[in-house]
């Protein structure tokens, strides 16, 4: 333990496998696996100090909740599911664009009059006094359920735990409505269900989720730092543009405003000459040439990035800070 490399445990299969391996490779990350797809175990080319684990998403989450994982790929539907605990647990530092599901309560489309979640109390009173029992939810989501469900008051129903397709409990008879993930809604609108207006419980997608349980040796923040900046860098490049253009240095003192209102930088300092160089978000790109344009700069041109290291980053300095 007093020389343990980063633990990296990254999804082992489908479309979040394929998504992780993507995200990585574009922060010059690539996995490595000596034995082929079926190695359970790799390495991340070129950087040293770095043991991959492939495993499940849920098995992922066991292994940052005990710390036998430094770093790791996984939906924050299953973080908050499976670890009743999860802020003290883990950081989640960064969500990654993939993975996308939300949790919902949805109810038969025929219920015509239940359109909120305290709707489902008057349901839950007629079926205690008209059939003699309680309302029956069908979901995987347990923890999730009950913390939501005493959020919003809702105290007279039983879980029953769903091992298959929960959308079909209803038809099937064995619940009256469901707490499933969803992307498009559609199986759910297949099956006559519909998401309460105010059924969504949890807005998921896959993070970048770290372990404060884990042992945080020297070798492993080292790792950690080299893995986070790259990452850093490839987020910022990808957000960022640099904008160069010529401007007569007499108008040169109406370009500090024009840089505070857009919380654009000079990464090089106030221009020397007549060249300027400018850093700002992507977003408003179009925006910032436009305003230069209006104080007489011309020739601008806006170019893309590969990778924007900056003096520190938000990933590293979150995990140093939770780490203490």
């Amino acid at each position: 333990m007093t020389d343990s490399p980063l633990i990296l445990a990254v999804p082992s299969k489908g479309r979040l496998q394929e998504n992780a391996a993507a995200f990585f490779a574009r922060a010059g990350l690539v996995f490595t696996q000596s034995r082929g797809a079926r190695d359970y175990r790799g390495t991340l080319a070129g950087v040293p100090n770095v043991e991959v684990a492939f495993l499940s998403a849920s098995e992922i989450v066991n292994q940052l909740a005990t710390g036998a994982a430094h770093l790791g790929i996984t939906g924050e539907d299953l973080v908050r599911e499976q670890v009743p605990d999860a802020d003290d647990a883990m950081e989640l530092l960064t969500p990654l664009g993939f993975g996308h599901a939300n949790v919902v309560v949805a109810v038969p489309q025929a219920w015509i009059d239940v359109r909120t979640m305290a709707d489902l109390d008057e349901v839950a009173a007629d079926l205690r006094a008209r059939h003699g029992y309680k309302m029956r939810v069908a979901t995987k989501y347990l923890n999730l359920t009950r913390r939501f469900f005493a959020e919003k008051g809702v105290a007279d129903y039983r879980i029953v735990e769903s091992l298959g397709a929960t959308e079909g409990a209803p038809g099937a008879g064995s619940a009256e409505l469901i707490v499933d993930i969803t992307t498009t809604g559609a199986t759910l609108a297949a099956n006559a269900l519909k998401i309460l207006e105010d059924g969504v419980m949890l807005r998921s997608e896959a993070n970048l989720v770290a372990s404060t349980r884990a042992p945080w040796t020297a070798r492993a923040k080292e790792a950690a730092n080299v893995v986070l900046t790259r990452i850093a860098a490839e987020e910022e490049a990808r957000m960022s543009r640099e904008v160069r253009a010529a401007l007569d240095p007499s108008v040169a003192s109406a370009l500090a405003p024009l840089v505070q209102a857009f919380d654009a930088s000079l990464p090089y300092g106030p221009p020397q000459g007549r060249e300027l160089v400018l850093h700002c978000r992507a977003a408003i790109v179009f925006e910032i040439v436009a305003a230069l344009q209006n104080i007489g700069a011309h020739d601008v041109t806006v170019r893309t990035f590969d990778y924007l290291f900056r003096p520190t980053n938000a990933l590293t300095e979150r995990l140093r800070r939770r780490l203490g």
